[in-house]
């Protein structure tokens, strides 16, 4: 079950990857039910529970009818019943105590199932979309928020809330909006930096960044973001752009951005997206600057990309292009992919297939409004209260805003990708995994890693993470950051609440756990580790390469109108 304390930005990254098909969790969760009811022993169990349960909270509303001290809430944390009201009132200190105890009940239930673990985690998922919708915070007139501000606004609040839910409808699919994007423009205040795009192809733009040092170092640096979402969380805003970190750091970098596809790329295979991707750009950067040897950074999916890159190219005797890498958040051993790997099971994956077939690719929209519905508490609840019950309008925030951008996903490389990472853990066993006509042994790869997990990730779990030291032959340095999946990007200096561990190298043999007991703790942001380690992989300095001419960044790609279908 995924944990209540990841970001929501966090879960819908996530779940664009996977592809996640509810139909799936409704099976699961009448599967679950159908077990429990064939078993008179424990459904009585479980009923006696349950009222006993219900009577607790009859006799504690009784208690605080006569006067006496409210209990602590039985949901510490939880911002739905953050308001003072839904404790201080006895009533309503009574119903969300009720709630608790329906909640437990229904989850309950799941759990006493004897069918597999991973039936009952879909079925868990299910139950809890259910219980996240008879919320008491969900029905206006309980809510003391949504009182307080029709009171305070003299209905006004009312009125705007209507207005609101009038408007997600017309144009928003009926779903609340969850972000204000109005305030950000593509090459203004994100995906920002300067630059210019010096190649494209159909299926990516390379993007040239502008010195920003009087020298650069000679060897330049090539990030490989993931597909499955814009390029732009790694150049999300000035001040927090890991691409600007890297071009103040005197780093001549490169990005690739991928092309959002249509049906007509719907046969487009991961072979596509290494030939005419990663290696189209590596090709591109070398004969730019004519450098022997490229740096690259890789994000997520596209840290996966990049290992698959590494070993082909040492396949093929040509390792010495790549003078080191820096994956982040990236998983190579998908045995460990956590909360995410409940999803990928077969029947799963070929439902999923025989949807995105219909049309050629998996809509961005669709898996949006599948993934928001998974995590309904915080991605629809919240803002139906929040835009039609109290009238307000969402925030305004550069990392959801980015998240609201998402791409598709070519059908082929899609069930390619699940079939080969999450059902069958393929890139890992040496030659099992075949790209382009080349099988892929992550132990021929001898270049120098920088490997970076994150503590709190929920989708590419740090321990699995940590597992890439262990399959390459070189030398590799682990760091774990304690943010998230997104953070552990998005992750400047100066902030208070930052640190991360650290050792000289990784040791072929030694575990997660083992390394993080050895490993030193240091306040601050791993970019200023990675700068040191990239500092010492960058070769002499030298005067700024020249540029071909080219179109302003961020470029055709990464914007809503190009791939539209």
């Amino acid at each position: 079950m995924v944990d209540d304390k990841i970001a929501p930005e966090e879960l819908k990254y996530g779940i664009d990857i996977t592809g996640l098909d509810p139909a799936s969790l409704t099976d699961a969760l009448r599967a679950v039910i159908a077990d429990v009811m064939t078993d008179p022993m424990r459904m009585s169990t479980w009923l006696t529970g349950f009222a006993l349960a219900e009577q607790n909270v009859g006799l504690n509303m009784l208690r605080r009818l006569s006067g006496e001290s409210p209990s602590a809430s039985p949901f510490p944390g939880d911002k739905r019943f953050a308001d003072q009201e839904w404790s201080a009132n006895p009533i309503l200190a009574g119903v969300v105590e009720d709630y608790r105890a329906r909640t437990d009940a229904a989850l309950q239930l799941v759990a006493s199932s004897r069918l597999p673990e991973a039936t009952r985690n879909k079925a868990r998922f299910a139950m809890q979309l259910m219980c996240d919708a008879f919320a008491p915070s969900n029905i206006p007139w309980l809510n003391p928020g949504v009182v307080k501000e029709a009171t305070e606004s003299g209905g006004l609040s009312l009125v705007k809330g209507l207005q609101n839910f009038l408007d997600d409808v017309a144009n928003n699919g009926g779903y609340p909006r969850q972000v204000d994007r109005s305030g950000f423009e593509l090459g203004v205040n994100i995906a920002a930096s300067p630059g210019r795009v010096v190649m494209r192809n159909d299926l990516m733009e390379l993007i040239a960044y502008e010195p920003q040092t009087p020298t650069v170092h000679s060897v330049p640096l090539l990030c490989s973001p993931p597909w499955i979402n814009k390029y732009y969380i790694m150049d999300l805003a000035p001040g927090r752009s890991f691409v600007e970190w890297a071009v103040q750091h005197g780093h001549q970098t490169f990005m690739i951005s991928y092309r959002n596809p249509d049906v007509t790329q719907s046969q487009l295979t991961m072979d596509d997206y290494l030939r005419d991707g990663i290696l189209a750009a590596l090709d591109a950067v070398q004969e730019i600057t004519g450098a022997p040897h490229v740096n690259l950074s890789g994000l997520c999916l596209g840290g996966t990309m990049a290992l698959i890159a590494l070993a082909y190219l040492a396949a093929h005797g040509q390792a010495d292009r790549i003078a080191s890498t820096s994956v982040t958040n990236t998983l190579i051993d998908f045995g460990l992919p956590g909360d995410l790997g409940i999803f990928t099971d077969e029947d799963t994956i070929a439902r999923l297939e025989r949807r995105m077939h219909e049309r050629g690719y998996l809509e961005s929209a669709e898996m949006a409004r599948t993934f928001d519905w998974m995590r309904s508490s915080d991605l629809i609840w919240s803002y139906v209260v929040n835009n039609w019950f109290k009238g307000k309008q969402p925030p305004a925030f550069d990392i959801l805003s980015w998240n609201a951008d998402s791409t598709r996903m070519p059908v082929a490389m899609h069930s390619q990708y699940l079939r080969a990472c999450y059902l069958h853990n393929s890139i890992v066993k040496p030659n099992a995994f075949v790209i382009d006509d080349t099988p892929i042994d992550l132990g021929k790869i001898r270049t120098p890693l920088y490997v970076l997990g994150a503590e709190t990730d929920h989708i590419a779990p740090w321990r699995a993470t940590y597992l890439t030291t262990q399959y390459v032959s070189g030398e590799s340095k682990y760091v774990l950051t304690n943010s998230g999946h997104i953070a552990g990007i998005v992750n400047p200096p100066g902030g208070k609440k930052t640190w991360h561990y650290t050792k000289p190298r990784a040791i072929r043999g030694e575990s997660a756990d083992e390394w993080l007991e050895s490993a030193d703790r240091h306040q601050g942001s791993w970019w200023e580790d990675w700068a040191a380690w990239a500092e010492g992989r960058g070769g002499p300095r030298r005067a700024p390469y020249d540029l071909p001419e080219g179109e302003p960044a961020p470029g055709r790609y990464v914007r809503p109108s190009t791939g539209s279908g």
